[in-house]
């Protein structure tokens, strides 16, 4: 394999491996997510969008029942045949299979077997969703391949499904939705309650997105993200005692949460004021944007981290001081900066001047280092389209 970059690495291994060309390439975006943080499963607003950093899949039809997968960074191969949609023990494959199982109970059937090649430069357990990704540039490709003219929220709907049924992570939609659904030089505000959506522009000519690799890595499956939807979920049941008409909390205000902090166990409290707040800065992010205010949306993001790292508990030592190192820079230079994701590890994100990013990198870099003797990774990224055929 001779490419250097994707897709063109891509579409060479799957020369390499498969000995023929492939039909088409798809590209399939990882996501950030501005500010809106676990607050989709509680049925609140999110604000998040497509990035430069992608999954690539290079994909050619069968004429058999057989199926043969092969992930290009990971130098491993799985077949399988569509007879038989198993889980299986190699858990990358699993994103694979799981699409095409829960697209086949939407009555997308396939026809015959496949070849599929892929991999990319979506860095693993950053929280840039990596495997939201897969699974929407697998269906979408599938879609392609077969005809099938799947529209892109159930497209979306059936990705989700198989981080439930085949990744065992009870996620909210927003991950697979912004992989799908993004607009280049947009943001996109989705209510998680009705799925409806609206693009905010987000215009980066004089800032740029700059995310932080902590090093430290996650596993949203294990206890922490299950036990803070419990405990959203406990604090609904309180509430909805004194508020009947509730059903989550994007029905509950902070005022109604601190009226009966006393009825609330103080952890089930803490999570219910985040998510509250939380949702209610969603919208006041969105006025920003309208306005054009990206130096009020930065302090957003910092307020945000705040409650993500004291009320929620997601954060860890490595993300507060990376967030509260950013904080100390001049603010013309840097807007704000919070961690992303589901939190335990992976990334900050930082809004940051252009002539500054040199500066900031390399001043987090340091510090980052001087404390942890650990490399920082950094990425520049840009707002980009939803999943589509690489050109």
């Amino acid at each position: 394999m001779l490419a250097n970059t994707y897709p063109e690495k891509i579409t060479d291994a799957f020369v390499h491996v498969f000995g023929k060309n492939p039909s088409f390439a798809v590209r399939a975006p990882g996501r950030i997510n501005l500010i809106g943080e676990h607050t989709d499963y509680n049925n609140g607003f999110v604000l998040p969008a497509a990035i430069d950093k992608a999954i690539y899949l290079a994909i050619a039809p069968r004429t058999d029942r057989l199926c043969k997968l092969y992930a290009v960074d990971l130098d491993d191969a799985y077949e399988f045949s569509v007879d038989k949609l198993e889980k299986s023990p190699k858990s990358w494959a699993n994103y694979l299979i799981g699409i095409i199982s829960e697209l086949a109970g939407d009555g997308h059937l396939v026809g015959n077997g496949f070849e599929v090649a892929f991999g990319g430069d979506v860095p693993n357990g950053a929280g840039l969703s990596s495997s939201a990704a897969v699974e929407s540039g697998m269906g979408f490709g599938l879609s392609h391949l077969f005809d099938w003219k799947v529209n892109r929220l159930e497209l979306a709907l059936a990705a989700q499904r198989t981080e439930h049924n085949f990744a065992g992570v009870k996620c909210g939609i927003m991950d697979m939705f912004a992989s799908i659904h993004g607009k280049a030089g947009s943001v996109i505000r989705l209510d998680c309650r009705d799925l409806s959506y609206e693009y905010f522009p987000f215009d980066l000519t004089h800032y740029k997105i700059v995310l932080s690799n902590s090093g430290v890595k996650h596993t949203l499956a294990d206890s922490s993200y299950n036990t803070r939807r419990q405990e959203c979920e406990q604090g609904v049941e309180v509430l909805k005692s004194f508020y009947p008409g509730i059903e989550s909390l994007r029905d509950v205000s902070p005022v109604q949460v601190e009226t009966h902090r006393a009825d609330l166990p103080d952890n089930v409290y803490r999570r219910c004021r985040y998510v509250t707040g939380e949702i209610e800065r969603v919208l006041a992010a969105c006025e920003d944007l309208d306005k054009g205010d990206l130096a009020a949306f930065g302090q957003k993001m910092y307020a945000t981290h705040d409650g993500l790292s004291k009320d929620y508990e997601v954060s860890c030592e490595e993300l507060d001081f990376l967030v509260d190192f950013a904080r100390q820079l001049p603010t013309e230079e840097v807007l704000g900066s919070r961690l992303m994701g589901g939190g335990f590890g992976g990334c900050t994100i930082s809004i940051v001047k252009v002539e500054a990013i040199d500066r900031f990198i390399k001043a987090m870099e340091s510090a980052y280092f001087g404390r942890y003797q650990r490399k920082l990774a950094t990425y520049v990224v840009t707002i980009t389209n939803g999943v589509e055929i690489a050109v």
